[in-house]
């Protein structure tokens, strides 16, 4: 390979916004490789994909809206609000599962509508619009659910009818080889499969990067920014719907209060995986390596015996390196 050659190729690879996400990931599965002798079972490698699964879901979502150029601190809480939807309506009318499940999902996309249109027709920063429909969901959240069961957690649903088969949909486990696998791990590759023809392979692909790289631009060459801005927010209603089925369907009782905080590792492990906070660059790919740092991390303390708050820090450190060399390769191809 000639110099210009491999120089061409070196620049290409560097310009990777997934790049510094995949480096980290490799670290951080050597060292509990090393340090952690039973996080190398296969049991420990399909929980670790499981809670991996369950964060990537809606951090593609959010990384996909971030590429965009906005935010949603909404989505944490949105999922113990679709899920709170869904079961307490079977529940109190006696439906069918899969009619809740429905409902609920017409909720979480008019609620990602919602903030889209605010956010495009108001022209304030979707950060304060999403804030404060965090904060109503969160006060809804607890307020609807006292009011209905008396508790702050919903009673169980699994003996109505549509149960079995919603709970095979959603939260199943498959038994691959001596692997016991989540289907949610199966449903995420699958969406960052579909996300990755999307980015890349279509023309509502080009108009998210557009949107997000410069919408004044956009704008002027024909590209309807307050749309692609409100799908993209209803891509992240469709994604807290998704993993809020899960919870529920996994678990059968939904605790009013959980979810919060939960908006924050959807950004993070989007900013880690190489989504810019300023938008217009990012990978549906880099969110999953993200996800996946997640689950190794928050799983491979625990197989370690370490003290679970190293998590949080670990969390932070993988951010700032994916900041910081993030910086470094732009400064770097500018001048190249």
């Amino acid at each position: 390979m000639s110099d210009s050659a491999f120089s061409k190729t070196f620049n290409n690879v560097i310009r990777r916004p997934e790049l510094a996400s995949l480096v980290g990931a490799i670290v951080i599965f050597i060292l509990f490789v090393a340090v952690a002798p039973p996080f190398r079972s296969i049991d420990a490698f399909s929980t670790v994909l499981y809670a991996s699964s369950t964060m990537g879901i809606v951090a593609l979502a959010v990384g996909l809206l971030m590429i965009g150029d906005e935010f949603d601190l909404s989505s944490g809480v949105a999922v113990t609000s679709t899920a709170l939807i869904a079961t307490m309506l079977n529940y109190n009318l006696h439906l069918n599962s899969w009619v809740g499940v429905f409902i609920s999902l017409a909720s979480a996309l008019s609620i990602g509508a919602l903030n889209g249109v605010l956010v495009t027709r108001t022209g304030i920063p979707s950060f304060l619009i999403t804030l404060s429909v965090f904060l109503m969901l969160q006060g809804l959240n607890l307020a609807v659910t006292k009011f209905v069961t008396g508790r702050v957690a919903t009673p169980i649903i699994s003996d109505m009818q549509g149960f079995p088969s919603a709970q095979k949909v959603f939260s199943s486990t498959l038994h691959i080889g001596p692997m016991d696998l989540r289907v949610t791990v199966l449903w995420w590759l699958l969406f960052v499969g579909a996300a990755s023809y999307l980015l890349f392979r279509t023309r509502f692909g080009n108009w998210i990067f557009a949107v997000g790289g410069d919408k004044d631009a956009a704008y002027a060459v024909g590209v309807p920014v307050r749309r692609v801005k409100i799908i993209l927010f209803m891509f992240v209603g469709f994604a807290t719907w998704f993993v809020g089925m899960h919870n529920l369907f996994a678990f059968d009782s939904i605790q009013a209060g959980q979810g919060v905080g939960n908006e924050f590792l959807y950004i993070i492990a989007a900013v880690i995986g190489g989504c810019a906070l300023t938008g217009g660059k990012g990978t549906a790919v880099g969110t999953a390596i993200g996800a996946l740092i997640f689950g190794m991390t928050s799983q491979g303390i625990v197989y370690a015996g370490w003290n679970p708050d190293w998590f949080k820090f670990f969390l932070g450190a993988m951010l700032l390196f994916a900041v910081i060399t993030n910086k470094s390769v732009s400064r770097y191809t500018e001048a190249h």
